[in-house]
């Protein structure tokens, strides 16, 4: 039994080692599972089609596609999906250079003047060289400033880390490398708390949008996203 186990963990390990493979020849491209589940591409590795500034109408220059990769390369202010989501399973990669800073936002709506005011955050960032890596609570994969990540298992600068973030009826993972590394409730009494004791209590609106945008933050530094993809899930799926 204990080798049919080992046999399985390595079969396991080297199917996952071939979806990384085949995602860095040849990202921004749906795999034949992916297709099946009902994923689409937000991101075309071509145009910055589907996106838009926040509270504009076009994506600002500052946001430019660059190997293929959708990337902050100069000031230019948060972008935001043309599309809304509720319950979701989003994918996608990203990588920083040195000290870098960003973020993705779920949640967004625009009646606010910034999107952290009503989006949640899933934290991008070099862990090493940026100060917030110095609090798990607000190193990568955190729910920024709520919870933090059960470990940190980020890949080197300048390497490609995969994420996923899924919510569905309320409850929300944020996953990173393959692994669930945070995961709260927001209708539970836990996260209430949490939020009070934060500087989202000063916020009315902070993730109180059943449906909204995905963001990503422009924190004045390079980061790069690319094989951004998503599927609407149904509350039971």
């Amino acid at each position: 039994m204990k080798t049919l186990g080992l046999v399985l963990t390595l079969t396991g390990f080297c199917a996952a080692s071939l979806v990384a493979a085949s995602r860095e020849d040849a990202p921004n491209q749906l795999t034949g599972e992916e297709k099946e589940q009902g994923f689409r591409l937000l991101f075309d590795g071509k145009t910055t089609e589907g996106w838009r500034g926040y509270r504009k109408k076009e994506c600002p220059e500052g946001w430019q596609v660059v190997d293929g990769a959708l990337a902050r390369v100069s000031a230019g202010g948060d972008i935001i999906t043309v599309d809304q989501f509720d319950h979701f399973e989003l994918r996608l990669q990203w990588k920083v250079a040195p000290g870098s800073n960003s973020g993705i936002m779920y949640f967004v709506t625009e009646e606010q003047d910034a999107p952290y005011m009503t989006g949640p955050e899933y934290q991008i960032l070099d862990n090493a060289k940026h100060p917030d890596g110095r609090r798990k609570i607000t190193s990568a994969a955190s729910v920024y400033a709520l919870y933090p990540p059960s470990r940190d298992v980020t890949r080197p600068v300048g390497e490609w880390n995969d994420t996923k973030i899924i919510s569905r009826d309320g409850k929300v993972e944020h996953w990173l490398n393959g692994e669930k590394v945070a995961e709260y409730d927001r209708n539970s009494e836990e996260w209430q708390a949490k939020v009070k004791a934060s500087k989202f209590a000063s916020m009315p609106h902070f993730a109180k949008p059943q449906k909204g945008h995905l963001c990503l933050q422009d924190h004045g530094d390079p980061v790069y996203y690319r094989s951004i993809r998503i599927r609407e899930l149904k509350k039971d799926q």
